[in-house]
């Protein structure tokens, strides 16, 4: 079961990255960002009244509030990183994110093996390459690759919060909702404050009414790849479901590949299997 959720989960993540990466190229990042997890707050919100998921509320949820602010930021950052792309790129350096439950370990007391002091090393060097000879006069890709740095940082933060806010499928549900309500609150705010400053919320012919399937999948998507990492991690070793989960890079970059045509140069393409060898590294470490 462990194995089956967590290949569902990268599938998941892979291709609501792929969405979500598209879409902003059309529609500004923080606007896909919003109408995609209200889609999935709506959507969370039925089926936390339909379960009774309200009877699990208690002082967790809090941590689903913080991964509900921290969310936001990361996947704005990561979205505007994949429409800046190569996406074949991006989504391997945003992998990264598996650090974080790593270093929290560390601060409960845990010490890092060999593999995961090798995934470091290894993960380093991945994102020096993958930024390509042209890192230095190249302001789009040194923007692109530190966006997707803090995203993953964020995702990280997110995925170490979240496992925190339930302890079964019920309440689940519940941190889900109360994370995506979060997420739309802090980013409706700062969809606000950005377009109070002159930037655009919408494309110039509107709003993108024929994204809105597209939406709703990364919306739902995301959320998906959640509850489906959370179910692996709590009925199998966590480092065989999160080396399974760390394998979403591969689906964004094949629809990247298969959809778009993208071709990555090849220290590029050194750089993102590094990365994502890294990732691989410290998960099983």
């Amino acid at each position: 079961m462990t194995a089956l959720f967590a290949l569902a989960t990268s599938l998941l993540w892979g291709l609501a990255d792929f969405g979500g990466g598209l879409l902003a190229r059309r529609t500004p990042a923080l606007t896909v960002v919003v109408a995609s997890q209200t889609i999935a707050a709506t959507v969370l919100g039925l089926i936390v009244v339909a379960t009774g998921g309200w009877s699990e509320a208690g002082p967790q949820l809090w941590f689903a509030v913080a991964a509900g602010l921290v969310g936001p930021v990361a996947m704005l950052a990561f979205y505007k990183a994949l429409a800046l792309g190569p996406m074949g790129v991006v989504s391997p350096l945003g992998s990264m994110g598996v650090a974080v439950p790593v270093a929290v370990g560390l601060v409960l007391g845990e010490r890092p093996g060999l593999l995961q002091f090798a995934g470091i090393a290894v993960a380093v060097v991945g994102v020096l390459l993958a930024a390509g000879p042209q890192f230095k006069g190249a302001p789009v890709q040194r923007q692109a690759v530190l966006l997707t740095l803090v995203a993953a940082f964020g995702f990280g933060a997110v995925m170490s919060l979240i496992a925190e806010a339930s302890t079964n499928l019920t309440g689940l549900f519940l941190a889900l909702f109360v994370q995506r309500v979060t997420n739309v609150a802090a980013g409706g705010a700062a969809l606000y404050v950005s377009v109070k400053r002159g930037a655009p919320a919408l494309p110039p012919e509107g709003f993108p009414w024929n994204s809105l399937p597209a939406l709703a999948f990364v919306g739902l998507a995301d959320v998906g790849a959640n509850g489906t990492y959370s179910i692996a991690a709590q009925h199998g070793p966590v480092t065989v479901a999160a080396v399974l989960a760390s394998l979403y890079p591969v689906v964004t970059a094949a629809a990247a590949r298969g959809i778009l045509g993208e071709r990555l140069r090849g220290v590029q393409a050194a750089g993102a299997g590094l990365a994502l060898l890294g990732t691989v590294l410290l998960a099983t470490g």
